[in-house]
């Protein structure tokens, strides 16, 4: 598999770039956000992205990050959907709310997409519900950064400042815990207590 390319842009269409890597052009098929973001001619591009093999062609998708070709990818396992359809979804929802309409079972939003009708609207919603769902990274990023607020306001109504509160947050490791008590313990190491 392709899983990325790195090139100079050679051309770009509505649904499609050419990328020029060491001579050989390559046509990548992309959501139209994507390209959009590409820049002028000549200028070097990435992409992360997708080969598709079938009986009479080899099709090569590009993508802005590794999370929305996975979601691509997801995309095609959902009966009735196929690349065309799954750029579609890409090129209409960005993948926020791609999630958010799928968790939600926003049928009507889905189903406004071309090439998608109420039927397979129905099928991403019950096929992708527990894949795309809510525990996404975004909505759990809008999680911890409300518990780091709440963390701030704590570690301040404990006689710490706002700035030093903000720069123990701040330390927390990636993999710190989300219970809230637990985070707090953590904060306090940072300046030598508990």
């Amino acid at each position: 598999m392709i899983a990325s390319l790195r090139g100079v842009l050679q051309e770009l269409g509505t649904d499609h770039a050419v990328v020029e890597v060491h001579g050989v052009g390559l046509l990548v098929l992309a959501p139209r956000p994507v390209l959009r973001g590409l820049g002028a001619l000549g200028t070097e591009v990435a992409f992360a992205t997708s080969l598709q093999v079938r009986e009479d062609s080899l099709t090569l998708y590009g993508f802005a990050d590794a999370e929305q070709r996975r979601v691509f990818e997801l995309l095609l396992g959902v009966s009735g959907v196929g690349p065309k359809v799954a750029l579609a979804l890409l090129s209409s929802l960005d993948a926020a709310a791609l999630r958010q309409a799928i968790a939600s079972g926003d049928l009507v939003r889905l189903a406004r997409v071309p090439g998608i009708g109420k039927k397979t609207a129905e099928r991403l919603v019950l096929e992708l519900r527990g894949k795309l769902g809510p525990a996404s990274a975004t909505v759990a990023a809008s999680a911890t950064a409300a518990l780091d607020g709440e963390l701030a306001g704590l570690l301040v109504s404990l006689g710490f400042s706002q700035a030093e509160a903000a720069t123990a947050v701040a330390a927390l490791p990636a993999d710190a815990p989300t219970e809230l008590d637990e985070r707090l313990r953590h904060a306090l190491r940072f300046f030598g207590g508990a």
